[in-house]
């Protein structure tokens, strides 16, 4: 959409800064300006102005500068055009239509949000009626009190197969308009449309603006074949352009200290942004382009948090196939691999926020990441294996369109290479060429106890494969860890350090069963 000079005027002319600019920060008035403290960075003296008359803001720390639309893009990430679509909905000032088609799809698309909007309200109140009993107690049960429910709208529908049709079409609702907005099905047969979402959670997915568009449903019935349900393709929404709990991350990313996170549920998000973490969801599927380019915009490494079993292993692999063509210098992914596969739902209910938090700052690097998937995905105990994980190292280098990072990607990949085994005839304990049969045989012993990483070090170069060099990782960041505690326990004078010390342990409890869970090395030494 294309906005003319004399509207972009009329815009500014209809909303004062200081009223927009006061909502997020602190302005006090300093003759015929505003002053306060700088969004943009953290200061104790007020170097942050806004000039009503003359229409823009200056940040004296940060060096930013510009008008009401470009202080929402800044603080918001919001484009050009959302930011326009929200100073105009407040002013009240109606936005030009491009042409008559496109005028036609704005009001078409209005149409079918308003009836969005009205049944996300009747789901509330079904949620808090006689109908609701089961869902409430389900929600208490996985730590949503009802003093959040209306924060993130959560709702319910009940298992009526015409509830919220009979209700809709009561308020003049024609059951093809609720077609087209995904909240009833028609039957091939030519049948009655019927309710879409029954017995079942419901979660309102909104547009940057905050518009209900679609809603996701989470089954109340375990037999049910979809645990979760997602409204289909419309006019309104693009499952994979939108990204569950986008609006209200973008408002807490700037008070966070864990960066843009996101998780794989509905109510992983609102754990997450109940204690003031930005998350967002994919809504069940894996991330598209589009959804990356999004999450970019709002962060060079947003943090993809998944579950650290195998299948949150798996699904760490997907993204990282999606998103390997897309890296450029300043946007990756880090990657959060959580401890007992637990999700963050999981872990604030049983462990508070300060566990979740910890679990969330401690991230690998997508080039870590990639090297270690590549790594497991075979033993390394022949040449050939060796060379095929060699040469796929240098495809997916190669697979990064800017040259400069793919060069670089291809140079950290081989390093771990090279790294992953001693050079022949040496140990990492040092050199044990011409080891005695005895020696060998007790440095195998000591291995299939798994004595720890002293017995690892004690392996000659030949006894060293891929499953051997997994298990030196883990012993490695365990004494990481342990160091890092015993450092940690004569100082412990705080809240904070007692709650960093407390993360560390469940980390590295949580890498003492990996080790315990991997089959046991073979007896012989290749």
């Amino acid at each position: 959409m294309r906005f003319d000079d004399r509207f972009l005027e009329e815009l500014k002319g209809r909303v004062r800064p200081s009223d927009v600019i006061g909502r997020t920060v602190k302005l006090r008035r300093q003759g015929r300006e505003y002053a306060g403290l700088s969004p943009f960075t953290k200061e104790k003296t007020p170097s942050f102005f806004v000039n009503d008359d003359k229409g823009f803001f200056h940040c004296f720390a940060s060096g930013k500068h510009g008008d009401v639309i470009a202080f929402l893009q800044e603080t918001e990430r919001l484009t050009f055009v959302e930011a326009v679509e929200r100073l105009a909905g407040e002013a009240g000032l109606s936005l030009p239509a491009v042409d008559r088609q496109a005028a036609r799809q704005d009001a078409r698309r209005a149409q079918l949000v308003d009836w969005l909007e009205m049944a996300a309200t009747w789901f509330e109140a079904r949620l808090r009626g006689v109908d609701g009993v089961a869902a409430r107690a389900y929600l208490a049960g996985r730590g949503v009190p009802d003093s959040i429910w209306s924060q993130f709208r959560v709702g319910f529908a009940p298992s009526d197969r015409t509830a919220l049709k009979d209700y809709l079409v009561a308020k003049g609702a024609m059951p093809a308009d609720l077609v087209a907005a995904g909240l009833l099905i028609a039957p091939d047969d030519g049948g009655a449309a019927y309710d879409r979402f029954r017995d079942r959670i419901m979660f309102p997915i909104t547009d940057a603006r905050g518009r209900v568009i679609s809603f996701g449903g989470r089954a109340m019935d375990p037999r049910q074949r979809a645990k979760y349900l997602n409204g289909p393709e419309t006019a309104t929404f693009s499952k994979g352009r939108v990204l569950y709990g986008w609006t209200d991350a973008r408002a807490l990313l700037a008070g966070s200290d864990v960066g843009l996170i996101v998780v794989e549920g509905y109510l992983d998000v609102i754990a997450c942004q109940r204690v003031g973490v930005a998350a967002v969801a994919a809504m069940g599927t894996a991330l598209t382009d589009a959804q990356m380019t999004t999450l970019w915009r709002l962060h060079a490494e947003p943090t993809l948090c998944f579950d650290g079993d195998r299948a949150g292993q798996a699904a760490a692999g997907r993204a990282i196939d999606n998103a390997l063509p897309l890296l450029r210098p300043g946007r990756s992914f880090r990657f959060a691999m959580l401890a007992d596969g637990q999700d963050p739902d999981d872990i604030l209910r049983q462990h508070g926020a300060d566990q979740l938090n910890a679990q969330l700052r401690a991230t690998a690097p997508f080039v870590r990441v990639l090297f270690d998937r590549e790594r497991r995905a075979e033993p390394l105990d022949t040449p050939e294996r060796r060379a095929g994980l060699r040469s796929r190292l240098r495809a997916l280098a190669a697979a990064i369109p800017d040259r400069d990072l793919a060069q670089a990607y291809r140079d950290d990949l081989l390093s771990m290479f090279e790294a992953l085994r001693p050079r022949r005839g040496q140990s990492a304990a040092g050199d044990l060429e011409g080891a005695t049969a005895e020696a060998l045989a007790a440095a195998v012993a000591m291995r299939r106890a798994g004595d720890g990483i002293e017995a690892l070090l004690a392996l000659p170069a030949d006894a060293v494969d891929d499953a051997a060099a997994h298990r030196f990782d883990l012993y490695a960041r365990i004494d990481e860890i342990e160091s890092q505690m015993q450092a940690m326990r004569a100082a412990l004078r705080a809240v904070e350090d007692f709650e960093q010390f407390k993360a560390l342990k469940v980390e590295r409890d949580g890498l003492k069963r990996q080790v315990r869970d991997l089959p046991q090395p073979h007896e012989g030494v290749a």
